[in-house]
């Protein structure tokens, strides 16, 4: 049974990057606790299957459920985003800042176009997602971005990568400070090896087993337990935890497994 304090009936919440993986799983979970919810992605077709999915999960899902096509890279897209929560709902009261791009290469060939992507994405979508948000954010409200395992351990060809994820758990404890006298808490999550397509686009099916051995939890992490522990930091639950990062790494980071000593 889903306690009292995790459930979101009547509250509003936009996951950036809703169309698969995390993003996707933690839409499922927000819907199935009663929220209205906002999802965005920039390909048309994947957040169209992804709306068809989600619309499935409950008699009135389809209701509380407000998919929008835009680019958080893109500040006109933005503008359009807050525009239609505006008219929507006039409020809102979590936003997950999910979307994100993987790209890794060692440092000597990582070129400027590609290094521009990245950041725009990673870092300043995340930015300018929240600063769009914040005149809609409820006093109280939760904001959670999704950070990175790269936080706390060096992974070779990840320097771009592994920058943008730190710069968005810095803006977390700074904005958690920043937003306090408002209420809104501010954290971050940072997955470790997760089943989503993002991963299996960059790591190869030979490499998966070398993944697990590293892992004391002795599996891949699914979607489903980041949306878990994003709806956690978003409900009152957590209402004591802010500028925090939460690991959902099954171990990795802190702990050796056996098998590897």
């Amino acid at each position: 049974m889903t306690d009292s304090t995790s459930r979101f009936d009547d509250k509003v919440a936009l996951i950036t990057g809703g169309s698969s993986g995390m993003g996707l799983a933690t839409a499922r979970t927000l819907l199935a606790r009663g929220a209205h919810v906002i999802i965005t992605g920039r390909d048309k077709n994947r957040l169209d299957e992804a709306s068809d999915q989600l619309r499935g999960t409950g008699s009135d899902a389809a209701e509380r459920l407000l998919p929008v096509r835009g680019d958080v890279a893109n500040r006109a897209d933005l503008d359009d985003l807050t525009d239609l929560i505006r008219t929507r709902h006039g409020r809102l009261d979590v936003v997950f800042a999910n979307a994100g791009v993987a790209s890794f290469a060692p440092i000597a060939e990582f070129g400027e176009d590609e290094f521009d992507r990245v950041v725009d994405i990673n870092f300043k979508g995340v930015y300018f997602t929240i600063q769009q948000a914040l005149p809609l954010l409820a006093d109280g409200s939760s904001i959670i971005i999704n950070a990175s395992v790269t936080l706390h351990r060096g992974i070779p060809g990840a320097t771009v990568y592994s920058a943008t994820k730190a710069a968005v758990h810095n803006l977390a404890r700074t904005l958690a400070a920043d937003l306090a006298p408002r209420r809104i808490r501010v954290n971050s999550v940072s997955p470790g090896y997760i089943e989503t397509p993002m991963f299996h686009a960059n790591v190869s099916p030979t490499a998966q087993a070398d993944v697990i051995a590293g892992v004391p939890a002795a599996r891949i992490g699914t979607a489903e337990d980041v949306a878990e522990a994003v709806a956690f930091l978003a409900s009152d639950a957590a209402s004591y935890i802010n500028g925090q990062d939460l690991l959902i790494d099954g171990g990795m980071t802190t702990a050796i497994p056996s098998a590897m000593l």
